[in-house]
């Protein structure tokens, strides 16, 4: 595809839905880490209130970097990204970030690794440690919270993470595959864990994997990027009501979906 077939796509409408307010907005985002590696150009898009986006593209294409640029975690070379209508320019407090390990700390049980990001904040009280013990209900670990990480298989470690994200209160989850070293059984259980918490809490959600079928199932939209220099090449609507079931993934309306991103994907690597 050519640049000018490129730029008449990637400047297609690309709000997230067709009502409410815009939470992150990106115009012609670029991050470049030297003259030769220039890991994502000219990105523009808007994510509203309540949506949950997936970003799909080939490794390397800067889907973690756009993550990192929204989270305050690195310079923008140019463009720019807005939270809320601020420039982002260093980490905020209302953003939330999960990587695809879990991190905990191994001396610490799973409910005083919940507990750090308010620890770092400040001092804990009643009150934070029973929010704690929520959230690791939330996720399915009503039996485990005293539990040290040696004791806990690799999703229940990812469990506890996701329990510490939701423990910082932001109202943005961003989650740069979270689930990716995980096996596909896993994997699945904790795509319906992930799906019923955004959809019982008012959070806002930018979610990076490489598996199409999770981006698709997951997500109101999938944005798709270009390989290196990533560039957002289109954003595909996922119709599909609210709770959704691991058969949705069986059927001809998801498949047409699934082979949508697919082709996409294909016509740049």
């Amino acid at each position: 595809m050519s640049d000018s077939e490129l730029k008449s796509v990637t400047t297609a409408p690309t709000q997230a839905l067709s009502s409410g307010k815009v939470v992150i907005e990106a115009n012609a985002l670029t991050k470049a880490f030297s003259e030769e590696v220039i890991a994502l150009q000219g990105a523009s898009f808007q994510i509203k209130e309540g949506a949950f986006i997936s970003l799909v593209g080939p490794s390397g294409c800067g889907k973690s970097t756009l993550l990192r640029l929204a989270a305050g975690l690195i310079d923008r070379t140019s463009g720019s990204i807005k939270v809320h209508g601020e420039e982002v320019a260093e980490p905020r407090t209302d953003i939330g970030m999960m990587f695809q390990k879990p991190t905990l700390l191994e001396w610490r049980t799973a409910v005083e690794n919940v507990l750090l990001p308010t620890e770092i904040k400040g001092s804990v009280t009643e009150d934070d440690r029973r929010r704690a013990i929520e959230a690791l209900h939330l996720v399915g670990l009503s039996e485990f919270e005293f539990h040290f990480p040696r004791q806990l298989s690799g999703g229940m470690q990812q469990r506890v993470a996701l329990a510490r994200l939701l423990q910082t209160g932001a109202d943005i989850l961003l989650l740069d595959e979270p689930f990716g070293a995980l096996d596909e059984f896993t994997r699945e259980r904790l795509n319906i864990e992930l799906m019923r918490i955004v959809d019982n809490t008012p959070t806002t959600s930018l979610f990076v994997t490489h598996n199409i079928a999770e981006a698709i199932f997951l997500a109101d939209e999938v944005m798709v990027m270009t390989p290196r220099p990533g560039r957002l090449a289109r954003i595909v609507e996922v119709p599909f009501e609210r709770p959704r079931s691991l058969e949705l993934q069986l059927t001809p309306e998801f498949n047409a979906i699934e082979s949508e991103v697919r082709e996409l994907l294909g016509s740049y690597v």
